[in-house]
């Protein structure tokens, strides 16, 4: 049986995995979700197996359905351990791969995806808005390849030193712009380029944000692996806490509990912009301006996968939101080095702080894992002066220190993208 997929919008026809990855977002503004759950499976493999296995029916009736095991294999090539950090908590370290951050997985995965599916002779263009991590791990995935091409939009004055680096060290077909205003402005731009149908034909869009599926597949694919290995280590099924900016992680750990697979309780951990907390502790959705953080990666006052969430029946969307200021994630880094010798990154502090605020009866019901989505040397002029000594880059971070980088200073206009997409616009030195 083959598997569609449908917009939230309502009003586009429903398409195979294909088409939904290639178009990123549906024609009708919404984003794209299986016509029907998969069900969960309880299979003792390597990462990379057990994702092959749990997202064949994804793949159903579509021409990438034989492709699934190869790309599983060249996405999902590094390990995602968990790793025990305090009484009842483990951290599920998603930052060992080649930019340091969980958006590894899914750029990798997506990216193997559209070399299937691009032609070298009319390449697609993969356009991401990013707040700190999605774009480097984009970039790194892009390049050297001949049927796609990635255009990286990152907020100007927004992104870590390190981040910015990343962000624009990558050579063809990448190319990064250094946009004048805030994550939810590349965002905006995004939106706009893929709502304008001349630019989208002319350069061939596509999307590499969380709101196309292919990039929340194998977050859906590592959380359920990740809670069917500490169900056999402890015979408890699992709560997860999972810091969130665009909310697609936290998609993918509803989703992956609505298959079946051994989750119960959610946590949200946020950094201080307040949509989501105002979201739970209120039931109104309002987004509004991002405003800067030390976990500026989670920086979104419009989360985009909310329609996705908003999505589910009302028994599968269950979850908590904690809020954690950045005084906040501050203490808590350094209460966790002092404690466990822990060195958390800022966004997985905000997990570490909701961790720290349940009560004793919340911890013992379950195992919980808190998502660890970022290296703490991509944040080590914030984290260094916590803990009190410098932290060394592992060898892939290490390597990118010695890359030139390179990008495109733009207005946040559609004018200036659509200027920047055209390949006679040069990069000037970073």
């Amino acid at each position: 049986m083959s598997m569609r997929y449908v917009s939230t919008g309502g009003r586009a026809p429903a398409v195979g995995i294909g088409a939904a990855i290639r178009a990123g977002a549906a024609p009708d503004g919404g984003l794209y979700l299986p016509e029907t759950m998969p069900q969960a499976i309880d299979a003792d493999l390597p990462l990379s197996e057990f994702a092959a296995a749990i997202l064949a029916p994804f793949f159903a009736g579509d021409a990438l359905a034989k492709e699934l095991p190869s790309i599983c294999a060249e996405a999902l090539d590094f390990p995602a351990p968990l790793v025990p950090v305090a009484s009842g908590l483990h951290a599920l370290e998603l930052f060992h791969g080649p930019t340091g951050a969980f958006k590894d997985f899914g750029a990798r995965f997506l990216l193997a995806c559209f070399d299937r599916i691009g032609d070298p002779a009319d390449p697609l263009t993969v356009l991401v808005a990013t707040s700190g991590d999605t774009g480097g791990a984009v970039g790194c995935a892009a390049e050297g390849r001949s049927a796609v091409r990635a255009v990286i939009l990152y907020p100007k004055g927004r992104v870590s030193p390190f981040q910015a680096l990343q962000l624009s060290c990558w050579d063809d077909p990448v190319r990064a712009l250094e946009v004048e205003g805030d994550f939810d402005d590349c965002q905006r731009l995004v939106k706009a380029a893929f709502a304008d149908a001349d630019l989208t034909e002319a350069h061939n869009l596509t999307s590499a944000n969380s709101i196309n599926i292919g990039r929340l597949l194998p977050q859906i694919a590592y959380l359920a692996h990740a809670a069917v290995q500490a169900k056999r280590a402890t015979g408890k099924d699992v709560g997860f806490i999972i810091p969130s900016g665009n909310l697609g992680h936290g998609f993918a750990a509803l989703y992956a509990r609505a298959m079946g697979f051994p989750i119960r309780p959610i946590l949200l951990a946020t950094n201080a912009n307040r949509t989501l907390a105002d979201w739970k502790a209120t039931g109104v959705y309002a987004p509004r301006a991002s405003i800067a953080t030390i976990a500026n990666a989670m920086d979104v006052g419009a989360p985009s996968n909310f329609e996705r969430v908003a999505a589910l029946p009302p028994e599968q969307r269950k979850l908590g939101v904690e809020l954690v200021t950045d005084d906040q994630i501050r203490d808590r880094i350094r209460a966790e080095y002092e404690t466990s010798g822990y060195v958390w990154c800022p966004h997985g502090a905000t997990a570490a702080e909701a961790y720290a605020r349940l009560s004793d009866r919340l911890r013992d019901e379950v195992t919980w894992i808190a998502a660890a989505t970022a290296h703490p040397y991509k944040f080590a002029e914030t984290v260094e002066p916590l803990i009190g000594r410098p932290i060394a880059p592992p060898p892939a971070l290490a390597a990118i220190l010695d890359r030139a980088a390179s990008s495109i200073s733009i207005p946040a206009s559609l004018d200036a993208l659509a200027h920047a997409l055209q390949p006679h616009h040069e990069p000037t030195a970073a």
